[in-house]
């Protein structure tokens, strides 16, 4: 059973949302900054400190950055100060480790004492959140907000606290001062949450099953059984990180946020450009924003511009986990955006659409390949089954076919082809009660796979 899902779910939600509501709206970013900490200490509550560290310091930075906005070398060096601290905090709990292992495996180091902290859940997410508040202060993109509560909630909002959206401070800056929450905005959040409640138990915990399945028997599965593997695998991780992106949206508006949206179908691309226009969005935009433009972007010469795309795709890489295989799937997407832009884009822009898709989909996979493989012997193996051996073996040809049905509908739900029958039917007299039940069928549905069941993986724990 998974008793924390469950919780979450059937008692911490429907409190907070009732505890919400019951309060005066001047204090309800107190009540969200309480609840936020619970919900976040729930498992580690000593971890809570890093957290309020983080908050302290940039909310710190931020007044004395725009205290003293007329003083350039000092507003810059509270920037500096703030980023400089809020990185710290990632790098030692996050990478300290990381670092420390590749060190000891230098005869000269191999004595170095190993290093073993707990990493903080969601601390690259929040970190990120911080660091572009302090940073948009300082180009006065924003102000600086005077209330360490409202601060405090932004930074540490449960909804998107774990798995994202990464949330700019400016975007949702007019909220925090003041919402309108209203039965329409909430009951438009609790189709969005059960959307995506419905994406990561019926269809990412299924294909993760699956892949489980045929990785756990790579050496008898044969090309065809390795290849559905690693689409489920795709599956997975696209309809699990989405569905929480999902879930965050929806509980944002049910408390009067509103998040911008983190997926776009990235499956239908037709390039690894147009991949990562539409794949953690938020991610993405952070990345261009606050290092890629800094930096010069495209506009400069060739060799600088090849530059600033690898800093960008080695810190992508390293953002999204402590280990060397990150790393390699950042530069990975590095080398297929630099060919693409200055080698054969204009060449692949010619092709059939349905052969453009089929090549950015096999990149996708292998790139989902070398994220999850952090062992690379083991990484080497599966690319061997990936591309030489039998056909299919016969018990894996089994596992398929019972899995064929679901495979399907991952497949169509990864399309927009949903939304546009939605966008037909929205405006009927029937679509409110259709989508009611809908959203309640999708909620005893997964309230009874969570019972039964004890498959419920979280993928951003190295995040």
């Amino acid at each position: 059973m998974n008793f924390s899902s469950l919780l979450f779910l059937f008692l911490y939600l429907p409190l907070v949302l009732a505890g919400y509501y019951i309060l005066p709206k001047k204090a309800r970013n107190a009540f969200l900054l309480i609840v936020n900490l619970v919900f976040y200490g729930w498992g580690e509550p000593t971890l809570i400190l890093v957290m309020l560290a983080s908050i302290a310091v940039n909310y710190a930075g931020g007044l004395l950055i725009e205290k003293h906005r007329n003083n350039e070398r000092l507003s810059r060096t509270f920037l500096i100060l703030s980023v400089g601290i809020s990185l710290a905090f990632l790098g030692v709990f996050k990478y300290a480790g990381f670092i420390n292992g590749l060190l000891r495996q230098i005869p000269l180091f191999a004595a170095m004492p190993k290093i073993e902290l707990a990493l903080p859940i969601g601390i690259s997410f929040y970190t990120f959140q911080a660091l572009s508040y302090t940073i948009d202060v300082y180009r006065r993109d924003t102000k600086a907000q005077k209330s360490i509560v409202s601060f405090g909630t932004y930074v540490s909002f449960f909804p998107q606290l774990i798995a994202g959206p990464i949330v700019r401070y400016r975007d949702i800056a007019a909220r925090l001062e003041k919402r309108h929450e209203n039965i329409a905005e909430f009951a438009s959040g609790v189709r969005v949450f059960m959307i995506g409640l419905a994406k990561k138990v019926m269809i990412a915990n299924q294909m993760g099953a699956l892949w489980d399945i045929l990785r756990g028997e790579a050496s008898s599965v044969g090309v065809l059984g390795a290849w559905i593997g690693i689409l489920a695998y795709t599956f997975q991780i696209y309809f699990d990180f989405s569905g929480y992106s999902d879930m965050a949206v929806g509980l944002g508006r049910m408390f009067g946020f509103e998040f911008l949206k983190n997926f776009d179908y990235p499956y239908i691309s037709k390039s690894i450009t147009e991949f990562w226009r539409r794949w953690h969005i938020s991610l993405s935009s952070w990345f261009r924003d606050y290092v890629y433009i800094p930096l010069g972007g495209n506009r400069c010469k060739v060799p600088r511009h090849i530059f600033n795309l690898f800093i960008v795709w080695f810190l992508t890489g390293l953002w999204h986990g402590a280990s060397v295989n990150f790393i390699v799937w950042g530069l990975y997407y590095f080398v297929l955006l630099v060919l693409e832009k200055y080698v054969y884009g204009k060449y692949l822009n010619r092709l059939p659409s349905v052969i453009r898709h089929i090549y950015a989909l096999f990149f996708i996979m292998l790139g989902w390949t070398i994220f999850y493989f952090e062992d690379f012997s083991e990484m080497a193996v599966f690319f061997k089954y990936l591309f030489g051996g039998g056909f299919i073996g016969h018990d894996a040809l089994v596992n398929i076919i019972s899995y064929l049905p679901l495979l399907i509908i991952a497949g169509i739900a990864a399309t927009p082809i949903g939304k546009r029958i939605y966008g037909k039917i929205e405006n009927k007299k029937y679509t409110g009660a259709l989508v009611t039940a809908l959203c309640a069928a999708a909620m005893l549905i997964c309230t009874a796979m969570l019972v039964s069941g004890s498959y419920n993986p979280f993928l951003y724990f190295r995040f």
